[in-house]
């Protein structure tokens, strides 16, 4: 029983209590969380227009072979097509053929065998998947979209404990539906839920890191280690599912995903302790408000409209790939891989250095690149061709989501009340408005006036966008915050944020043992 005793009170509980630990592994949670939901976010990018296809082409196969039957008369012969073997069989005997001349089989068309590159004509059936592709993967946005402004309010009054873990379960249930559905509803049905899923893990997580980094430069550091949970889990997720696909099958890299998924609950439920209330110390600005500001609303503008790039090219590019270059199954999803290396590098690199040459200038020439780079994209003539321009999205993309992530929590704290949650739920929206509509519309322009013009005119779009950075390079503080705070008997600790060629200090009284 001593054992026991001394088992129960060994130090891992007081070193989860120690500041700098628990912040770390609080670091450590949001990494993998956002990790395993962008797995499952990018794993479907190569899965689904393959599923989808050969689910609808196979239902027109049968379709056209039901609809022939009926023109041959009972007992003769009948030439019946092997969808496996690409082989044809005879069935049946008429009594009038059996004492006639030779039998000759009705002709028929001899398809050459394919390997499995499986390579589509670019007909109206494949033309269509770009919509119905389009609009299962923007779904999920589209409901996360909704969810976020709930989502943040909600972090203030209970605390970020329960929604995070709340996120987790949907996810684990979002996983298995992806696992076991066959039909374009079921699959519709999963990709929503899991932008639920996604809006409490992410508003959460991000809320939960600006919270406990108060300092500018470690929160950015922070932030950008979380992003690369995100970067990995963007590049992880196409060739992982897509080789799983080719070789396993549908179901295998889903339920791999499940299992990872309940590894990171049990962590969460054992640091985080989900069944605990922990409402915020004070009152945060409301939704609306923050809504109103504009300098928010240019750091969630660039949010937006540089991850619209990649939500336009993810359902679109194995489409056009299958129509332009043949590829085999696998290709569809390594061919988002220089872009997710390259994210992986941007996020981590300007994690550091956006704080010192200013994070509105990362911003700017990240987005001037986002559009010079997603407009090459349709320039290439096979794979190979596609690792130069995918790299350049992704990059320039780490820039971004590096540099405005830290933004959103600094304009809090410099023109609002340091409370974090609402800020991370506009963050998110602006994400899920790229993710929402670059889908949905990318199908729908693709299949009217090309993958070329497609790419063109988001590239054009986040060009034109780029300027307005240039308004982040000094924001305004508030007048009201900035007069309390800088007043001699204001007994709060105060932490120093800079800007380019200013300073500020500002309030850090919700964690006073952050180190200097």
């Amino acid at each position: 029983m001593g054992l026991f005793d001394a088992l129960r009170d060994f130090s891992l509980l007081t070193w989860l209590r120690e500041e700098k630990q628990s912040r770390r592994l609080i670091l450590l949670i949001v990494f993998i969380a956002l990790l395993l939901d962008n797995m499952l976010l990018t794993v479907v990018v190569p899965i689904i227009p393959s599923y989808l296809y050969s689910v609808d082409d196979e239902a027109a196969q049968s379709v056209q072979n039901h609809s022939m039957s009926p023109l041959s008369p009972s007992g003769t012969f009948q030439s019946i097509v092997s969808l496996y073997d690409n082989t044809t069989h005879l069935t049946g005997l008429s009594p009038q053929m059996s004492t006639a001349s030779p039998m000759t089989p009705a002709p028929t068309s001899v398809t050459p065998p394919q390997n499995k590159s499986d390579c589509p004509k670019a007909d109206d059936q494949l033309l269509n998947e770009n919509v119905k592709v389009g609009l299962l993967f923007a779904s999920k946005a589209t409901v996360q979209l909704i969810t976020n402004p709930f989502i943040g309010p909600l972090t203030n009054r209970i605390g970020y404990q329960i929604p995070m873990f709340a996120g987790f379960c949907i996810m684990f249930v979002s996983t298995l539906m992806f696992a076991f559905s066959s039909s374009y509803t079921l699959l519709f049905l999963a990709r929503s839920l899991q932008g639920v899923g996604s809006s409490c893990s992410s508003v959460a997580g991000m809320g939960m890191l600006a919270s406990v980094y108060s300092d500018d430069e470690e929160r950015g550091n922070a932030i950008g280690i979380a992003l690369g949970g995100l970067a990995m889990g963007v590049l992880v997720g196409p060739p992982f599912g897509s080789v799983m696909y080719e070789f396993v099958g549908k179901t295998a890299p889903f339920l791999i995903l499940a299992v990872l998924a309940v590894l990171d609950g049990a962590l969460q439920l054992f640091v985080l302790q989900p069944s605990k209330v922990e409402p915020e110390s004070q009152k945060g600005t409301s939704l609306i408000t923050l809504m109103k500001d504009p300098y928010i609303l240019i750091a969630a503008g660039s949010i937006c409209f540089a991850n619209m790039a990649i939500a336009m090219l993810e359902p679109a590019l194995p489409i056009w790939m299958m129509e332009t270059m043949c590829p085999r199954k696998w290709q569809l999803g390594v061919a988002f891989v220089p872009a997710s290396i390259s994210y992986l590098i941007g996020t981590n690199i300007f994690a550091v250095l956006a704080h010192k040459m200013g994070r509105w200038l990362c911003s700017l020439i990240g987005m001037l690149l986002v559009g010079i780079s997603i407009i090459c994209v349709p320039l290439a003539k096979d794979i190979y061709g596609l690792i130069v321009p995918n790299f350049g999205v992704g990059f320039a993309i780490g820039m971004v989501d590096s540099s405005m992530m830290p933004i959103m929590g600094y304009l809090v704290d410099l023109r609002h009340v340091s409370v974090y949650g609402s800020v991370y739920a506009i963050a998110d929206v602006a994400f899920c408005m790229g993710f929402a509509f670059g889908p949905s519309a990318g199908g729908v322009i693709a299949r009217s006036i090309g993958f070329p013009w497609l790419m063109t005119i988001i590239g054009v779009v986040d060009i034109l966008f780029a300027p307005l950075c240039f308004l982040l390079r000094n924001p305004p503080a508030n007048e009201e915050k900035m007069a309390i705070l800088m007043d001699s008997s204001c007994s709060m600790k105060t932490r120093s944020y800079s800007t380019q060629g200013s300073s500020y200090q500002m309030g850090d009284d919700f964690d006073p043992e952050s180190p200097e």
